[in-house]
């Protein structure tokens, strides 16, 4: 009968279970707990390996993916390398010679197991021109990054997606605090106006969170009409680690975990 099965989502580990000298490892390695309490990056590496094999050759076909494994893995691939961009079915389906609706199922699909998140567009106001389409993120950035052969610290920083490796990574480790109490979404308009995280309760607009992988973060127009076109209550710019102060009157500056135990509530 209905009401008698309650759903709990089991996340990786989160910015405010680990130490504060932990964090970084945290975003390199994922938060599965044997790829980040791995002593090593090669074993880290070799882990995250195996996982993606499994899933691939084992679990999604288990779970009903009737898909070629070398579709499966293109796919998975082209995910990470578009990791923080709007989807473009077309241009995936082209490149694997699929059509955009098969390249929306087998998306769906892997959301459905967990692996990524299409996050959805804000739609504030139809008489703006708003992107429709999600953006796309795989949700455990030790995947990410063994998808990209990124194995360390030094190899991510050399590399063009690491400010949407961060970007991913923060919607992800906020998603968890948050539960089921905020709906996420992004906004982005064909005009430049873009804000990374948009949470809402109740259809209203609460936060507006912009995500920048920078000591010293600036707003861009893009940014500053995006605030102003959703008029959340607060709005804040979230970096990996500075100060905690007001950039504007109504913006404030503050690193992941600080606006996580301070500001979300």
């Amino acid at each position: 009968m209905a009401g008698r099965i309650a759903f709990i989502e089991l996340s990786g580990l989160n910015l405010l279970e680990i130490p504060d000298k932990e964090k970084e490892k945290l975003w390199i390695s994922g938060g599965f707990p044997d790829a980040f309490l791995a002593t090593d990056n090669d074993i880290v590496m070799q882990w995250h390996d195996n996982f993606v094999r499994t899933y691939i050759e084992r679990d999604l076909p288990l779970l009903g993916l009737g898909v070629s494994p070398v579709i499966l893995r293109n796919l998975w691939m082209m995910v990470a390398h578009t990791h923080g961009n709007v989807v473009n079915y077309s241009n995936i389906g082209k490149s694997l010679e699929l059509s955009s609706t098969t390249i929306k199922k087998y998306l769906d699909f892997l959301e459905n197991a967990f692996l990524i998140r299409q996050l959805q567009p804000y739609h504030l106001n139809v008489k703006k021109r708003i992107i429709k389409s999600p953006k796309l993120f795989i949700r455990d950035t030790g995947v990410l990054h063994n998808l990209l052969n990124i194995g360390s610290r030094s190899e991510l920083e050399g590399n063009p997606l690491k400010g949407n490796s961060f970007e991913g990574f923060a919607i992800e480790q906020i998603i968890q605090i948050c539960g089921p109490a905020y709906k996420p979404f992004f906004y982005r308009t064909h005009h430049g106006a873009e804000c990374d995280l948009l949470l809402t309760k109740a259809s209203k607009p609460v936060y507006s969170i912009e995500i920048k992988y920078s000591s010293t973060p600036k707003l861009t127009r893009g940014n500053n009409i995006a605030f102003n076109d959703i008029g959340a209550e607060l709005q804040f710019i979230i970096t990996p680690d500075t100060e905690d102060y007001l950039i504007s009157k109504h913006t404030r500056v503050c690193s992941l975990k600080v606006f996580m135990e301070k500001y979300l509530r």
